[in-house]
């Protein structure tokens, strides 16, 4: 008889034992939930697509030469707390040297990760324009127009100049 059979042997009429002084932590962990990549990759998709770049508001504007956008229904003391720093930016994006379509799915996705994040204030560095054709701002442009059109944000200013200046926005997010 090999070692395996008399080990087996010897123990074929054991039984666990019952205490009840432990606790079995494996079994009572709770499996983690699955992840739906592919219904998460379709949500980006659907809202990349809803960004439209020829989208024309007045919502925005220009006061003392700085641009502001404020959403309709929410008090002026936000603009006004966000230019004294009330807010600290929590995190930023630089979407320099991108082409326009990849930075509408950088700018989309890196506004979920922070609304996931519970992170309320961002700065989006979307630069002055003076590497595009015939120096004019693309992204600088297209940025603002994206923005206006999310959900998520309630307001943003032109950075301060030690932050970025007009080559960046400071954006305010909802609250989760």
């Amino acid at each position: 008889m090999s070692e395996d059979d008399l080990f087996k042997k010897a123990v074929q009429d054991v039984s666990p034992i019952k205490r009840k002084d432990t606790v079995d932590i494996y079994s009572q962990k709770p499996k983690p939930k699955p992840i739906a990549k592919k219904l998460i990759e379709d949500e980006k998709k659907v809202l990349r697509d809803a960004l439209s770049d020829n989208f024309e508001s007045i919502d925005y504007f220009l006061a003392r030469d700085e641009l502001f956008y404020l959403k309709k229904g929410h008090s002026p003391e936000i603009i006004k707390k966000l230019r004294n720093g009330s807010w600290v930016v929590q995190n930023s994006i630089d979407l320099h040297g991108l082409t326009s379509d990849e930075a509408k799915i950088a700018l989309v996705d890196f506004i979920l990760f922070c609304k996931q994040k519970d992170i309320r204030c961002i700065r989006i560095i979307h630069g002055k324009g003076y590497n595009s054709k015939n120096k004019e701002p693309v992204l600088k442009n297209k940025v603002k127009k994206w923005l206006i059109q999310k959900q998520e944000v309630i307001c943003f200013i032109q950075a301060p100049n030690y932050d970025g200046g007009s080559g960046a926005l400071i954006t305010l997010l909802e609250k989760n």
